[in-house]
């Protein structure tokens, strides 16, 4: 009994592939694998099923689902859990910047234990990696608060015992067991996969799995069916039910075949949890905090070195490199990443927005690339009656009239189009059907025939004979209606439908098709000898009145949205399971240039280069599985593309979790939900455009903070190199750099409260770690030119020439470095002339003249002396204009140069 042993693991992927790739591997063997197991279900008899399950068509009994779910487990897939609490918080600090700074910390402890520097440098790690662990501790508790609290229950026929007859009870979902016999009706979730024993009128929502906005029919199933033709895919097999669908209408009767992890959907679930691959951010902020770590550990020896040989003092010349240090890391990295963070998801949540991962901002801002499904996103995801047309394909409303009356006169449930049928006519005009016409008789829908019929009496009306006459109407796929038909109407007239006429009627038909259109016929038959009840026999010699058109309709907004993410850089590929004919309908109507639709057959051949050439210059995807979904999504990587993912099916776990950012809805399958990234509380393109600008200006601000602090801090850096060789003290004390490191960087804090330049919005943005090596090794030398320019000054004019006057002369430093840092924050904060072009944001504004008027104070404050400070004279302070002045327009002159060299400056 195959079903009854738990599932042997599989050696999935050869171990000496990277993460990623084992992972896909690992997906796609689990799916092929279950896969393969339900088509060996489909395929064979319903007797031989139930024989393999050790299971009969009465259900187990109590005793026997009770030890399956002991030997099988609950009925429950992977979900990947959020970490303890602790964890998170020990993942906040783990950062190279706060290594750095903890590493310092330490070695400045162990000096001297009562160094201010260490509770500085404490209190700088403590706020920034708390900051980051509260905001994504709370935004995880959000998105959990999302999931619905509630109890799910099905219908599983048991017995009490070996001889007792079936009972049928509502049973938690979790506890279905393989052989258990379960019962569907229309809303039903489907429990575990199942293999249907008897059905009849079957409908079966599957977009969760394939994407296909209209429900499915499956076939009506006997007792003794023999089983049908293997297929590959089980999603398409017409006697199966798979967990994670829904029954939309009919009834049904099958037996568990899978449940939990051995399920088709849980083979999918298995192989997504655990850790995620490296995002376009993480890559970048690793390349970038390397790239400031190898300048701190090339120049800080230097500095080291210098001072120790010229000083002679190798203490101090320590403590001094250790400052040093610390002025060339920038320590406020962490906390200004993590506020910007913090903000952008705050601004976010205003719009509806979730951010369970704080990263994902920065990777929305810089998405080049958004692969998105169709249904719900550029479409309503609700079926509407799109065309009423005659046999020539022209809208005619006598056949919105006939549609109208089999769709409202039917008794059964209303399947989707029907309800389009009824919706249209209403939302028209209120059309009173019953003082026209009453209801005789109806032949029900069934999936042998494919069409129903009703029978109408014309009260009050008779015939061309002088007597009452009733009026059939048929509405159905076109093939089966079309077979009854031997006339049409045609001009308000009746014709015989000729051989060419039936070729003319259906070229309209499947002209409507290829459209991207779900298309029925309707034909009517006048009975002039009326009778209480008809049957099938009585569905013949009709006259084809027209077709009903059905779509599920663009939104109104998403051209606009598409166009407006199109303006920001960002190119929209649609990944749908969907069938290609409506995928390109609806891609068409919403603006998408299709071009060729590649289908999920067309991917398989290929190999990984091959694809990427393929995507490249693909927009519409069709017919693809979670497996190809995903190896789309790499093949975009693989070119240097950052690719956003918006899904909220299970067929897009693996894609959303292998995106740089993973993007679903609230409604969306929890699966979706735990790999999303992102969730949307509106399912809207509008939103996510939001998003994307909140993501570029979130990035914008760590980019302008990383390049004013390096730049500004390796000037500094290389301003001490020059003084240290030439000057026989210190040209600042340790606890200055320390101080001066503080004020500035304090100031900093309210750079993610800073606007972005409207044109720097306009494209995505990415790392670049060779470009701020560039601007840090091009721009920050140019403070060095005004530091020693101050030098001079306080040398030949302070006469600030000795030890005995070196206060004097660090004081006077200290203010110029401290200013120049602080004010020259608006000169790289926009590629515009400042203050002129473009103003920094009021927080911004304040914080820079709170850290000037801090600088000014210090040396004439109580801490003076214990810093090293001494007051300036007023004479300083003229100069001290003179030089601020000089370096503004140096730097706004080669910043221009710089702009019109590289064509890139934030």
């Amino acid at each position: 009994m195959t079903m009854l042993t738990p599932r042997t693991p599989t050696k999935l992927a050869p171990p000496g592939k990277g993460r990623r790739e084992r992972k896909a591997a690992e997906l796609e063997t689990r799916t092929r694998l279950a896969g393969e197991q339900l088509a060996g279900f489909s395929s064979r008899p319903g007797v031989s099923v139930l024989q393999e399950l050790g299971a009969t068509r009465s259900g187990l009994t109590h005793a026997e689902a009770a030890l399956r779910l002991e030997r099988h487990g609950a009925n429950v897939v992977a979900h990947e859990r959020a970490p303890r609490w602790w964890f998170q918080l020990a993942k906040a600090f783990w950062n190279p910047f706060i290594g750095v700074l903890v590493f310092l910390a330490a070695v400045m402890w162990w000096q001297d234990p009562a160094d201010p520097g260490v509770v500085i440098l404490s209190v700088m790690v403590a706020v920034s990696g708390l900051l980051r662990f509260w905001q994504e501790f709370r935004s995880g508790r959000a998105a959990d608060a999302l999931k619905k609290l509630v109890t799910t229950t099905c219908a599983v026929q048991r017995r009490a015992g070996s001889g007792s007859a079936p009972t049928t009870f509502e049973v938690p979902m979790d506890q279905v067991v393989p052989g258990d016999v379960v019962k569907l009706a229309a809303g039903d979730l489907i429990p575990a996969d199942l293999r249907l024993i008897t059905s009849k009128d079957l409908m079966v929502g599957q977009a969760a799995l394939s994407g296909e906005s209209l429900p499915v029919a499956k076939a009506d199933t006997r007792a003794d069916d023999r089983g049908q033709s293997e297929t590959a895919d089980p999603v398409e097999a017409d006697n199966l039910c798979l967990m994670g669908t829904s029954v939309t209408s009919g009834t049904a009767t099958g037996v568990v075949v899978a449940t939990g992890a051995d399920t088709y959907f849980g083979s999918m679930a298995g192989s997504l949890v655990g850790e995620r691959p490296q995002t376009n951010f993480d890559n970048g902020v690793r390349k970038v905090s390397f790239l400031l770590i190898r300048f701190m550990l090339v120049m800080v020896p230097v500095v080291f070195a210098i001072n120790g040989l010229t000083k002679g003092d190798w203490d101090e010349a320590f403590l001094f490199g250790i400052a040093v240090a610390v002025g060339l890391t920038p320590e406020m990295l962490p906390m200004v990443v993590s506020a910007n963070l913090a903000r952008g998801a705050v601004a976010m949540s205003r719009h509806k927005v979730v951010v369970k991962r704080l990263n994902a901002i920065q990777n929305l801002g810089a998405m080049d690339v958004l692969c998105t499904d169709k249904t719900g996103t550029l479409t309503e995801d609700r079926i509407v009656l799109d065309r009423y047309l005659d046999v020539h394909g022209n809208e005619d409303d006598e056949v919105l009239e006939y549609g109208y009356l089999n769709s409202h006169f039917q008794t059964g449930l209303k399947n989707l189009m029907d309800q389009a049928v009824v919706n249209r006519v209403d939302e028209a005009e209120e059309v009173v059907v019953d003082a026209r016409f009453s209801m005789v008789d109806e032949i029900p829908f069934d999936f042998a025939r494919r069409r129903m019929s009703v029978v109408l009496d014309r009260n009050g009306g008779v015939g061309a004979v002088g007597r009452p006459e009733h009026v059939m109407i048929t509405k159905g796929a076109v093939e089966e209606v079309l077979d009854l038909c031997t006339h049409m109407r045609d001009r308000g007239g009746k014709v015989e439908l000729t051989a060419q006429l039936r070729a003319h009627v259906t070229r309209i038909a499947e002209e409507n098709n290829r459209r991207g259109l779900r298309v029925l016929a309707v034909a009517t038959r006048t009975v002039s000898t009326p009778r209480e009840t008809y049957s099938v026999a009585d569905e013949d010699r009709l006259t084809l009145v027209g077709f009903l058109a059905f779509l599920d309709p663009p939104k109104a907004d998403a051209a606009r949205a598409l166009q407006a993410l199109a303006d920001k850089g960002v190119a929209v590929k649609v990944v749908t399971g969907d069938n290609d004919l409506v995928a390109a309908r609806v891609c068409a109507d919403v603006g998408i240039d299709v071009g060729h639709v590649v289908l999920g057959t067309e991917i398989d051949p290929l190999d990984d280069t091959a694809l990427r050439a393929l995507a490249a210059r693909t927009t519409v995807f069709a017919k693809v599985n979670p497996v190809q979904k995903a190896r789309i999504v790499r093949a975009l990587q693989a070119e240097g593309h950052t690719v956003g993912f918006l899904g909220d099916g299970i067929n897009d776990a693996a894609a959303l979790r292998d995106a740089d950012v993973g993007i679903s809805v609230d409604t969306a399958v929890d699966i979706a939900k735990e790999s999303a990234d992102i969730i949307l509380l509106e399912k809207d393109l509008t939103v996510l455009e939001q998003g994307v600008i909140q993501g570029r200006t979130t990035f914008g601000n760590t980019i302008k903070y990383i390049k004013m602090t390096a730049s500004s801090n390796f000037g500094n850096v290389f301003s001490v190199l020059v003084a240290s060789a030439f000057i026989p003290f210190q040209p600042m004390l340790a606890i200055m750099l320390l101080v001066q490191n503080l004020v500035y960087d304090i100031a900093q804090l309210a750079t993610p409260w800073d606007r972005m330049d409207e044109e720097y919005l306009r494209k995505p943005r990415n790392w670049d770690a060779k470009g701020i090596g560039r601007f840090m090794v091009c721009i920050g030398p140019i403070s060095s030119i005004f530091d020693i320019a101050m030098f001079v000054i306080m040398w030949n004019v302070f006469a600030a020439d000795s030890e005995a006057h070196q206060a004097l002369f660090q004081s006077g430093w200290f203010i110029e470095g401290l200013l120049s840092q602080t004010l020259i924050v608006h000169m790289i904060r926009t590629r515009k002339i400042p203050f002129i072009q473009s103003r920094a944001s009021w927080p911004v504004m304040v914080m820079t003249v709170l850290a000037v008027l801090t600088g000014l104070y210090l040396p004439f404050s109580p801490l003076a002396g214990s810093l090293g400070f001494v007051p300036l004279p007023a004479g300083y302070f003229p100069w001290l204009i003179g030089v601020l002045l000089a370096y503004c327009t140096l730097t706004q002159l080669l910043k221009t140069l710089y702009i019109r060299k590289f064509g890139t400056w934030l």
